[in-house]
């Protein structure tokens, strides 16, 4: 049995130094309840950028401002506050996926919208960049690559994942089934119902479970300079929910949508990614390779550096 925690609270916004305060805490606090697996939502070290949604002009010199601020809290893969963070895994014996800003080299301004597994070692395992950010998103977000697009072998299970709306892409998705995972980790800013069946689906064709994590973001805790343009990105005065939960091979939840503020808590049975595909294995006795290929180049084309 694997035990899996969601993390759908929200760390200040643009700081990096607290958001590692805040994180080591749900790790340990996590790990002292039995869970094999941490999970947190997409960026959800930095934040999500809902503002570009708000700041799309031409010669914006707001969003020029906010946008240094957040390659400023953006997280270098070999910077103290990496380490930092794969320390608090290694000391916990726990597997984390955070959802981060991933800043390519120091002396530039590449992000990335990017997943990072850090396994109960310390050891960094895998980081996927998000393939394409959406709509404005490219103002902000560097296009990833499918250097990341694989499953890797953990004491919780068998890991992969993507960001948000790369989940209808059906290619991507076909990739990562091949890869055999048995938790799909689906990161995003909230959960619509669109978002939800989203996952369900992912669980359904894949026979695998997925863990989605969304984030909880009331406007009280969006600076004050900032809140309007959240208010105009987010399309309301709500904020992100949460709506957290864990579906499993059926395509049923098993444990929420949960939103709000509180950690989804479930443990998940991975013999059952095995049993359901009894009558549907889209990699296995469901495939037509004869009919079908699917390429995949996984060249990371923008190495990270100090």
């Amino acid at each position: 049995m694997t035990k899996i925690h969601i993390v759908q609270d929200t760390p200040p916004l643009l700081d990096l130094k607290a958001a590692i305060s805040m994180a080591q805490e749900k790790i340990r606090v996590a790990a002292a309840d039995g869970a094999d697996l941490v999970i947190f939502p997409e960026t959800w070290l930095g934040g999500y950028p809902s503002w570009v949604f708000g700041m799309a002009g031409w010669d914006h010199a707001e969003a020029r401002h906010w946008f240094g601020r957040l390659v400023e809290a953006s997280l270098a893969l070999h910077s103290p506050e990496a380490k930092a963070l794969c320390d608090a895994a290694r000391e916990n014996a726990i597997t984390v996926v955070m959802g981060i800003n991933e800043r390519a080299r120091s002396s530039a301004a590449i992000i990335f919208n990017s997943l990072i597994t850090i396994g109960p070692d310390g050891s960094v395992l895998n980081v996927h960049r998000k393939l394409l950010p959406t709509h404005t998103e490219r103002i902000v977000w560097t296009p990833g690559d499918a250097a990341g697009l694989v499953a890797v072998e953990t004491p919780a299970g068998r890991l992969g994942g993507l960001v948000c709306w790369e989940h209808w892409h059906p290619l991507a998705r076909h990739a990562l089934h091949a890869a055999d995972e048995q938790i799909h980790i689906a990161a995003w800013p909230d959960m619509p119902e669109v978002h939800q069946l989203a996952c369900r689906n992912y669980a359904f064709e894949g026979r695998c479970f997925v863990a989605s994590a969304a984030t909880y973001l009331p406007l009280a805790r969006v600076p004050d300079a900032l809140r309007d343009a959240f208010i105009i990105g987010l399309g309301g005065e709500d904020g992100l929910k949460g709506g957290s939960g864990i579906v499993g091979p059926d395509g049923q939840y098993r444990v929420g949508p949960v939103f709000g503020g509180e950690t989804v808590v479930g443990t998940i049975d991975l013999a059952e990614t095995i049993r359901f595909k009894h009558d549907l294995d889209i990699v296995g006795h469901y495939d037509r390779r004869d009919v079908f290929t699917l390429t995949v180049n996984r060249h990371r084309e923008i190495a990270d550096r100090a």
